[in-house]
């Protein structure tokens, strides 16, 4: 094991929920406005997964107010409190993309898993 390696082993969070693509998630996340700091949550389906170690990140997408949002968050950033799983979904696909086409409810529908 290289000096990069252990470095960014050191870097990783222990606390991680588990979660996969299709899954409906909140993702407390820290903003800092002027001095002060607060949480807040971001939810929606977990449209994509890409990295490992360090540098994972995945990609939120959301319908708010009628229009398309999509968050891309790395995993071990200490922006992230904490990242909930509110339901799972059942996807055969690793990306999600063809969501962006959809609209209505047919964009947040991700069959729930048996």
């Amino acid at each position: 094991m290289n000096i990069l390696d252990k470095i960014g082993q050191e870097q990783l969070k222990s606390d991680v929920t588990p979660f996969n693509v299709g899954d409906t998630v909140k993702v407390h996340c820290r903003v800092i406005e002027g001095g002060k700091e607060r949480v807040q949550i971001f939810q929606g389906i977990v449209i994509g997964k890409r990295g490992s170690g360090v540098n994972e990140a995945f990609t939120v997408r959301k319908i708010s107010y009628g229009e398309g949002v999509e968050r891309s968050f790395p995993l071990h950033s200490p922006r992230i409190a904490k990242i909930e799983v509110a339901s799972r979904g059942k996807v055969r696909r690793a990306k999600l993309n063809y969501l962006r086409d959809r609209v209505g409810k047919e964009a947040v529908t991700v069959k729930a898993a048996r």
